[in-house]
Formats: structure tokens, C-alpha cells, sequence
């Protein structure tokens, strides 16, 4: 499982710069298998990460790799406390979403069919500074009940059973946050 878990990490990471959902060093992934989460290791860019570039951590945040976790890994370890029923995380840094996230307060509305069969709600969690614990406290709490929140000035969460669901969810957002900026008068 772990090859499998880093196999995954490397080709939706890669796939999420492709598609513009983040840039540069920003974006991370997770998946958890059991005790055990595996992330992007901090410092890599997503377009070009290899297997040897995931971390893996338990659910405590202790370090079982050699390579460093993400700096967001307190995010990740919050939401997998919060939500047992979530197997993968997308962190990622979409343009629209984040812009959506400096004009819009409470929630981003809903445009589309997909978005709200698949997200129901995309609450919108308050600005906390990268990588701190207060981050990931509002963000595992925005997403106590939801699948994707908008962190303000920051980027998104999505959640799922399975990495494939997380990422796809999180184009979901990202498509919904340019409708809804591109429909405003």
C-alpha cells in the first residue's frame, strides 16, 4: 500500500500543477492509510515530484520518513482527526478561489449542478497564517460537516474517500469559484 499511496501522491500532484490548481511550491496532498498519512514533502513542486519526495507521518505528526512533511501537515492532521470517515486531502492554491475568498464572506454560492450535488456548501473559512495550528483548527472545523471550504487569502480543502475523489472535488471548487467571478456585473 504504501507504493501505491506515493504512486497516487506523485500522479495527482503532478496533474493538479497541469491543471493550474496551484503553483510553485504551494499545494499539498495527502492520503491516510490507517494510522499512517504520506504528504508532500515540504519544498517540492508539485510538477515535478518523484516518490522519494513524500513524507510520511502518523497521525501524531511524528516524522517515519526521511524527508520532511509539508508545512501544512497540522491541517491535514486535523481534518483526518475531525473527519475519521476521510481517507485524502487536496490543498491546493487555485487562482479563482482564491480571489473568491478576498471579496466573498460566509460561503461561496453554488453555480453549478455538479457543485452542489458533489459539495452541497463551500464555507469559507477565516484568514490564520500559513502552517499554524490556528489554520488548521478552522479549517478541520469548517470542514466538520462539508467536503471543500475556501481558506480566506489562502486556497482550498476538499476531502474524500479516496484521492482521486478529493482532487476532483477540488476542480469542482475551482470551476465554481470562476463562474461565479465571472458571472458578477
Amino acid at each position: 500500500m504504501t507504493r501505491v499511496a506515493k504512486r497516487q501522491l506523485v500522479r495527482y500532484s503532478r496533474k493538479a500543477h497541469e491543471r493550474g490548481l496551484t503553483a510553485a511550491f504551494g499545494g499539498n496532498l495527502s492520503i491516510r492509510v490507517g494510522n499512517l498519512v504520506f504528504i508532500k514533502a515540504t519544498g517540492v513542486v508539485m510538477d515535478e515530484m518523484s516518490e522519494e519526495q513524500v513524507a510520511v507521518i502518523d497521525l501524531n505528526g511524528n516524522r517515519l520518513s526521511g524527508v520532511r512533511p509539508s508545512s501544512e501537515y497540522r491541517l491535514h492532521l486535523a481534518v483526518y482527526k475531525a473527519r475519521p470517515d476521510v481517507k485524502a486531502i487536496a490543498h491546493l492554491h487555485p487562482p479563482y478561489s482564491i480571489v473568491a475568498s478576498t471579496l466573498l464572506e460566509g460561503e461561496l454560492p453554488i453555480i453549478t449542478p455538479e457543485a452542489e450535488l458533489y459539495l452541497g456548501r463551500i464555507p469559507i473559512a477565516p484568514f490564520r497564517p500559513a502552517g499554524t495550528e490556528e489554520l488548521a483548527e478552522v479549517t478541520a472545523e469548517a470542514l466538520r460537516n462539508e467536503d471543500a471550504v475556501l481558506m480566506a487569502r489562502h486556497g482550498i480543502v476538499t476531502v474524500g474517500k479516496s484521492l482521486r475523489e478529493a482532487f476532483y472535488k477540488a476542480e469542482l471548487v475551482e470551476e465554481n469559484a470562476k463562474l461565479w467571478y465571472l458571472s458578477r456585473k
